[in-house]
């Protein structure tokens, strides 16, 4: 091996090893939980499984946090898209949106999990489990339609 490759080598190492004193932040903001969204609209059990497995850990602040978000900069790009999904709709703060608010969040529950778009890809890659079947698709679309009609 040459040593100009050695030294690249060496170089992407300590490279990884100094991008792990980086870690993504992984405290639980402090939340109402009469504030969440199961909590505040009573789902079925069936439906409220489905949330918190396909969609709690990037819209809630009940993130669970597997082995591999300690790694950078894996992490970082699993913590931005924690970030980005919080965010754009945020279920442990569900009670702070205006009731305008809440339908259309509702809408777009039931557009993104009809247009496959939710879960997300990339985060099915490693979550399997919460990968979406016809029938809890249409489930979820139906009970998000149901609510954002009772307002």
């Amino acid at each position: 091996m040459s040593t100009t490759i050695k030294r690249v080598l060496i170089g992407l190492v300590i490279g990884f090893v100094i991008m792990q004193f980086f870690q993504i932040d992984k405290t639980q903001p402090p939340s109402d939980p009469a504030n969440d969204f199961i909590t505040m609209l009573s789902p079925p059990d069936d439906v409220a499984a489905i949330l918190k497995r396909s969609c709690y850990d990037c819209h809630s602040y009940k993130t669970k946090y597997p082995w591999y978000t300690s790694i950078a900069p894996l992490s970082w790009w699993i913590g931005h898209h924690i970030e980005e999904g919080r965010e754009h709709l945020n279920f442990s703060e569900w009670g702070k949106l205006t009731e305008r608010r809440k339908k259309h969040k509702l809408e777009e529950c039931w557009e993104e999990v009809e247009e496959g778009k939710m879960p997300l890809d990339s985060y099915l890659w490693v979550h399997g489990e919460a990968k979406l079947s016809e029938e809890q698709a249409s489930l979820l679309i139906d009970w998000f339609k149901e609510q954002e009609n009772a307002f």
